[in-house]
């Protein structure tokens, strides 16, 4: 290995590939506002928005007036327990029970759905927030509220914030990199998009479906110039640019496309390392599983370990208006063994202490069957949710072994410690080393920060 470090560092050095030869980066590591628990992120986005009721925040009222309307029930639960918010007044249809059964795990004693086997293991270790609450019940702008706290106007991702503020590990790769089955989104690339912050800060969308490199990475390796010849381009582009800017300085998005080819140049050897899944011993690559859902976690974990500073894991199919129980029995099978995978080998490596990792959707289902377009339905299903939903997190620095808040006894509100998606913003800063009223980016005559005007940070899940 030291042998072949040596040859490495003089090929990149022959190449004028090695860090001394090109100008600081952007992307160098930053020192955060104090001492962090966390260096780095995994958020795996379950798009569509998962049933909480059928995985983490178990509802035995929902089997006591199962088939009732909510209506009813409403006027009867609020005659028995007085007026205590039951959230009820805003659903319509029967209440839907859960056909899976809850147990408890772990010293915490954790209820977990059967839906999560694997996981439940795990469970002295997760972060559960079951309160949580957001601002729309539609998909897109709550995906976008999740991931970059607006939904109004386009406004810079949590992972480019985090970029922003902390840099990256590794110059020779994105520091924000977001894994999608096809490299997209409905709405684009904005929900790891930099919009003001400079372009250095925004994230790398990866098509995850096909785990050949070329796939992953178009254009990876040039077919006609040379890596040398390459170096030669860049080293002129960047003198045309320095002279450039000279004359013309502030053109922050001028420097960061200049940033992009740099990194592109760099990734052609660091890349093809990173994303080459066969690299892992097969008792690792068959921990994780051969599926798309285990692929991505393998190599999120493989993007964090090379210095990669946050990844974005998106897992889709969650919008079960449809089906419920059967699409959640599939999806959970599918993130089951990777996501048990994925905190066993963190843990192993010693490195789950400081990586944080988040997992949900953009908000939750109802604790009511789904009545719309009944003639066309194929099964029971469940609405949006936008008054109470669970997410969860686990190392760097959440409390571990924690239940946190509370929804009604049907499921459908937040209602005790109350969690609002600019506080979790706020709390995920706070882990990450940074007061989220002071990382702030002027633009436009305003400090723009990611929590906006709001947020605060949950004491109660942070260790």
């Amino acid at each position: 290995m030291g042998i072949g470090g040596l040859g490495i560092a003089t090929l990149m050095q022959e190449l004028g590939m090695a860090a001394e030869s090109a100008p600081l980066s952007p992307l160098a590591p930053k020192t955060p506002h104090f001492a962090p628990k966390a260096k780095r992120v995994i958020q795996i986005f379950c798009t569509g928005g998962p049933s909480q009721v059928d995985t983490f925040d178990p509802k035995p009222m929902l089997e006591k007036y199962h088939g009732r309307m909510a209506d009813e029930v409403m006027k009867d639960y609020q005659k028995a327990a007085g007026d205590v918010a039951s959230g009820m007044g805003r659903l319509s249809g029967k209440l839907q029970r859960s056909a899976f059964k809850f147990s408890k795990h772990g010293q915490s004693g954790m209820e977990i759905s059967e839906l999560f086997p694997m996981l439940a293991k795990h469970a002295d270790e997760l972060c559960v927030v079951r309160s949580m609450h957001t601002k729309t019940s539609v998909h897109e702008p709550a995906q976008l509220v999740m991931n970059t706290g607006e939904f109004a106007s386009v406004r810079p991702s949590v992972g480019s914030w985090t970029v922003y503020g902390l840099g990256s590990e590794n110059q020779n790769l994105p520091g924000f990199v977001a894994l999608s089955p096809n490299g997209t989104t409905a709405s684009g690339d904005k929900q790891w998009g930099n919009a003001f912050l400079p372009a250095w800060c925004g994230g790398t969308g990866i098509p995850t479906q096909d785990p050949t490199l070329s796939k992953m990475i178009e254009n990876i390796r040039s077919g006609t110039t040379s890596l040398r010849e390459q170096r030669r381009q860049l080293d002129l582009m960047r003198a045309m640019h320095d002279d450039f800017a000279q004359r013309h300085p502030g053109d922050a998005l001028l420097e960061g496309r200049v940033s992009a080819f740099e990194t592109a140049f760099r990734m052609q050897i660091e890349a093809t390392n990173a994303f080459d899944l066969t690299r892992e011993p097969l008792h690792i690559r068959e921990m994780y599983g051969d599926t798309e859902q285990g692929r991505q976690f393998l190599l999120a974990r493989r993007l964090v370990e090379s210095g990669v500073r946050f990844v974005q894991v998106f897992h889709n199919g969650w919008d079960t208006h449809d089906l419920n129980d059967e699409r959640h029995r599939d999806l959970c099978k599918a993130a089951d063994q990777p996501l048990h995978a994925l905190l066993t080998d963190l843990k192993q490596r010693d490195i789950l202490k400081d990586t944080l990792i988040l997992w949900g959707g953009e908000f939750g289902r109802t604790p009511t069957s789904d009545n719309n377009d009944v003639a066309k339905k194929k099964g029971i299903g469940r609405d949006h949710n936008a008054g109470g939903f669970t997410v969860w997190m686990a190392g760097g620095g959440a409390k571990p072994g924690t239940v946190f808040g509370a929804t009604d006894d049907f499921g459908a509100l937040a209602v005790q410690e109350k969690v609002e998606v600019h506080d979790l913003h706020a709390t995920m800063m706070h882990l990450l080393g940074f007061d989220h009223e002071k990382l702030t980016y002027r633009y436009a005559g305003r400090d723009f920060r990611l929590t906006d005007v709001y947020g605060h940070v949950v004491k109660g899940i942070v260790a």
